[in-house]
């Protein structure tokens, strides 16, 4: 059966009223609570409404949310949206709910960031009212749909989700429309030293080279083991032959259950390439070192056809 996902969006995890109710009757009872603020302590006007049921909100009123997942925000990225905004504004409004007298982002950072360095002076906005957990949820998941996080501050989400709030790793792999397996590898990159997390982090190495140090349980062992991959360039393949090697010379090979723990990882990681390449779940069933076999999904008669087809332009 096809594992239910997000649908449309965030309406999709938590219902298309929440969503609805911001744009109608919670925008316009902030609006209303907002003008009778103003007039009562006699500010000036900082909130207006717009025809599209939306609010526009001064930039300075806005702050960003301090559990927001992301903290890395690429330089040339929000340049580049920084440009757009200039030329388009702001197409998409931010989610936000109201923290005193200011407006605390629940979705949009990195389009008020942008918003601020392009100079603009208000940002359209949907005005919510969310408990802390569906606050990170969204956060999260608007991240992970935009595949805005690098992998730690994905694991790091994870795990926040399942220490504060008791989600299960099933749980929280449907809300994100997500495989299990996919969730629970990005979490165990968490065990790395801090350093080698850094280097993901900074884009030295990629997710799939912190997978295969994650065969090494010394943790010296994988500071070099990191060291020698981005000093000599090394590939996916050439790093897990070099934790292997490794691995043997330190005896920590002889251990079978961490052989078995390491060869599974690259088996899921494999898993994850082809269900993206494919659009359908496949699963891998090794026998041994050399055989196995590969299984793949299907769901309808056309999307028979379409892997077919996939598979047929391979050769």
């Amino acid at each position: 059966m096809a594992k239910k996902g997000l649908g449309k969006g965030l309406g999709a995890i938590f219902g298309e009223d929440i969503i609805k109710e911001s744009e109608n009757e919670a925008v316009k009872a902030a609006v209303r609570r907002k003008k009778a603020a103003a007039a009562e302590e006699g500010a000036v006007e900082t909130v207006e409404e717009n025809p599209t049921g939306r609010l526009m909100v001064k930039v300075a009123l806005i702050e960003p949310n301090k559990e927001q997942p992301r903290v890395d925000f690429n330089e040339e990225q929000m340049a580049e949206l920084a440009e757009s905004i200039k030329k388009r504004g702001v197409l998409q409004p931010l989610l936000v709910q109201k923290k005193g007298a200011f407006y605390e982002i629940i979705a949009g950072e990195r389009r008020w960031r942008a918003a601020k360095m392009a100079g603009l002076k208000e940002v359209p906005v949907v005005v919510g009212e969310y408990s802390r957990q569906e606050s990170m949820e969204i956060a999260l998941i608007e991240n992970v749909q935009r595949a805005d996080l690098n992998p730690i501050e994905e694991g790091r989400a994870y795990q926040q989700l399942i220490q504060e709030f008791g989600l299960k790793q099933e749980e929280i792999a449907e809300r994100v429309a997500k495989n299990r397996t996919t969730v629970t590898n990005a979490m165990r990159l968490l065990k790395l030293d801090e350093a080698i997390q850094d280097l993901v982090i900074n884009n030295m190495i990629s997710s799939g080279h912190a997978r295969a140090l994650l065969g090494l349980d010394d943790k010296e062992l994988q500071l070099k083991a990191a060291k020698m991959i981005v000093d000599g360039g090394l590939s996916v393949r050439e790093t897990e032959r070099l934790v292997k090697r490794m691995a043997r010379e330190a005896g920590e090979e002889e251990k079978p259950k961490k052989e078995e723990n390491s060869l599974n990882l690259i088996y899921q990681n494999l898993e994850e390439r082809m269900k993206t390449i494919m659009g359908t779940k496949v699963t891998i069933h090794n026998k041994d070192k050399n055989k196995g076999r590969v299984e793949i999904e299907y769901y309808s008669e056309a999307e028979l056809e379409r892997i077919v087809e996939m598979i047929e332009s391979i050769r």
